[in-house]
């Protein structure tokens, strides 16, 4: 296993994210790595936790990512959530990534939940993405 492919995955799902013109329509330039310091915007997708595990196989090296995104929406209701998150889906789902070290094998989405935070309107849905890699 080689976890070395970690870091151009995140930066090419992120470059596909903001490259992305049906949802940067919708939240502008709110897609973040990491949350800007101060007050977050109402609407806004977020890179999050990964889960890695070893699949190498007879070929070289390789990882299965289980990646997270979520989408936070200080909108009543789960409708701008879960549309923002479909529009994330659609981004990413067998997306042809160009990585900077190694090959991305497969993208594909795995699960989703959408939940209230809190007391309050803030909706969140944190899509599950498996991403399967080479490092070759």
């Amino acid at each position: 296993m080689s976890y070395a492919v970690a870091g151009p995955l995140q930066t090419a799902v992120f470059q596909a994210l903001i490259a992305d013109a049906d949802l940067t329509a919708m939240v502008g330039s709110n897609i973040f790595d990491a949350l800007p310091s101060g007050e977050v915007p109402s609407l806004y997708v977020a890179l999050g936790p990964e889960k890695v595990r070893d699949a190498s196989d007879m070929t070289g090296g390789g990882a299965l990512h289980e990646m997270t995104i979520s989408v936070v929406s200080d909108n009543a209701g789960f409708a701008t959530a879960k549309l923002v998150a479909g529009l994330v889906s659609d981004a990413l789902v067998d997306a042809d990534l160009t990585l900077s070290r190694g090959v991305l094998v497969s993208l594909i989405f795995h699960k989703a939940a959408a939940a209230r935070v809190g007391s309050g309107d803030t909706r969140r849905v944190d899509l599950i993405f498996r991403a399967r890699v080479c490092d070759a």
